[in-house]
């Protein structure tokens, strides 16, 4: 299987991390439903161009979390996640994300209206029917 996972390289955030949240969005997502067999650790480190061991972090500690689980000798799977589960999860990857547009805004000195006026405007370019969707 061939996972929809795009590294980018110019991004300041580590290779781990970009693997690790966009499988657990995937997973989270019901894109990846139960049961799905995953790519080989060493498959997935090929395919996207880094380590063994990057990937093994990234599979363990998704297992850790509850989202996948591993079979001895025949390979790593997307566990059972109940719905509260994946609500919890999905809603933690939106939080990690606006906690960091508001340390970036911050950082820029914006005050607390302009940023509450900067997600009103992304969340109606994504929403509006007449707007940009993504």
């Amino acid at each position: 299987m061939r996972l929809p996972i795009q590294i980018n390289e110019q991004s300041a955030e580590p290779l781990y991390h970009q693997i690790k949240v966009q499988l657990r969005a995937l997973i989270v997502s019901g894109q990846l439903e139960e049961d799905t067999l995953l790519p080989s650790i060493r498959e997935l480190a090929q395919t996207v161009k880094c380590s063994v061991i990057t990937v093994k972090r990234v599979y363990s500690d998704l297992e850790t979390e509850g989202l996948l689980r591993t079979r001895q000798g025949t390979g790593t799977y997307v566990a059972k996640v109940g719905d509260q589960e994946r609500d919890k999860h999905r809603l933690s990857v939106v939080i990690e994300a606006l906690d960091q547009a508001v340390a970036a805004g911050k950082r820029v000195q914006c005050t607390e209206e302009e940023l509450e006026g900067l997600f009103r405007e992304a969340v109606r370019k994504h929403y509006d029917p007449g707007g940009e969707q993504s």
